[in-house]
């Protein structure tokens, strides 16, 4: 950073800020996590100097000696880890990677489905806002409202009405296990391609802590980050050579030029990582804590959907509370407790004021956190969240967070120094 400070001082004192921000911060994001130390130096390398539009051994500039030993190892990995027979490191993001498995399987005004946004799916699975909605003809399943599971008979009686050319499963507010077996057979009865968003769950897949879709889905997307703790980026998959071939037309050229070097080592160095059997221990160890956390905010009359969860994240539903998402997730942010406010299934509340919040694991497992720890953070989160719904929340909120920064002191977080 001595660089960085001498050239642009303000940049590197907001860098910083938010370093130390992150080190005080009890980060129930469940979208987010720590990088190890190896993934941050990979990510900040002159490998962001070199453009390399293609594929390894089919470039369209020259000096690509090394980058192609880079992607090359970045795609093996990926294969080894998740047992597929392709993969594509590629893709910039989540919602591009996304982008092209359309580009790849349909065409515009096509049929395609995923689960809606307010039960728990992406904005690239259709909805109205996102192109994939506007460009294609959205059907949109949901979770029944008793249980707040997902009803895979629904979801075969609305692709047998519609016939979709695409089914996605998977999403971004889901804490029960996607059912990949029985999106597959709804899929093969409508021939339509099976897409398995494992944005989510890809770290928890690869350390064996979630069901795989491979050998049920035709084709898999994930983001590199969450719960795999690489770098922002994505990878798309497959087992097939057709589908690997329609996918890597979609990416490049149909989406992308030159793909993000300085990305693609970080991703290979964080495939590394998630071979071993520490990641491994992290990835069992998350859902261990999601299950102990989940248990105690239900031990304290919060409103859980679904009733629990299954892997690293839990919904929670605070109409009991009195209280919005929003104001519950700011006054928490307040405390030192990151979460992000959420829609609930059949929410009743607009998307900006919603009635929930979504909470996760990753990032207090990455610090080394266990069970113990889950309950007393369960235990934070009912004081603040009581004592906003009494409006007297500011004294209990200062007290907390002196007692947040005092439990992320003895847990450093990777990375940082």
């Amino acid at each position: 950073m001595s660089t960085l400070a001498s050239v642009d001082p303000q940049i590197a004192d907001l860098i910083k800020a938010e370093e130390r921000r992150q080190a005080d911060t009890v980060k129930l994001i469940a979208s987010e996590n720590y990088v190890s130390k190896a993934v941050l130096e990979a990510t900040g390398t002159v490998l962001t100097n070199k453009y390399s539009e293609g594929y390894p051994g089919k470039r369209y500039y020259e000096g690509q000696q090394v980058i192609d030993q880079i992607e090359t190892l970045a795609n093996e990995r990926a294969k080894a880890v998740f047992g597929v027979n392709h993969a594509n490191v590629q893709p910039y993001s989540g919602s591009p990677a996304n982008l092209a498995i359309y580009m790849a399987f349909a065409q515009p005004g096509d049929t395609v489905m995923g689960m809606g946004l307010p039960f728990g799916g992406h904005l690239t699975h259709g909805w109205s806002v996102s192109a994939t909605g506007k460009w294609f003809n959205p059907v949109r399943y949901g979770v029944r409202q008793d249980t707040g599971r997902i009803d895979l008979d629904e979801v075969r009686e609305l692709a047998l009405e519609h016939r979709p050319k695409l089914i996605f499963c998977g999403g971004t507010a889901i804490p029960r296990t996607i059912d990949f077996e029985g999106f597959a057979s709804i899929a093969r009865e409508v021939g339509a391609v099976l897409a398995a968003d494992i944005a989510h769950i890809a770290g928890l897949v690869a350390g064996g802590a979630h069901p795989s879709p491979v050998g049920h889905a035709d084709v898999i997307s994930t983001t590199t980050h969450k719960t795999l703790r690489g770098p922002r980026g994505a990878m798309l998959m497959a087992t097939t050579d057709e589908h690997a071939t329609a996918l890597n037309k979609a990416v490049f050229p149909g989406l992308q030029g030159g793909p993000h070097n300085h990305t693609t080592a970080a991703i290979a160095v964080a495939l590394h990582e998630a071979s071993t059997e520490a990641f491994r221990t992290y990835a069992h160890q998350v859902v261990a804590n999601a299950k102990a956390l989940a248990e105690e905010l239900s031990g304290r009359g919060f409103d859980l959907v679904s009733g629990g969860t299954d892997n690293h994240l839990i919904l929670l539903d605070l109409t009991p509370k009195g209280i919005g998402g929003k104001p519950a997730a700011q006054a928490l942010d307040r405390a030192g407790l990151e979460t992000n406010y959420n829609t609930v299934p059949f929410d009743t509340r607009k998307p900006f004021d919603p009635s929930g919040i979504r909470i996760g694991t990753p990032s207090v497992t990455s610090r080394g956190m266990g069970e113990a720890e889950m309950r007393q953070i369960g235990a934070w989160m009912d004081e603040v969240v009581t004592a906003l719904s009494k409006g007297d929340a500011e004294a209990v909120i200062a007290r907390v967070h002196n007692e947040v920064s005092e439990l992320t002191a003895q847990f450093p977080a990777p990375g940082l120094s």
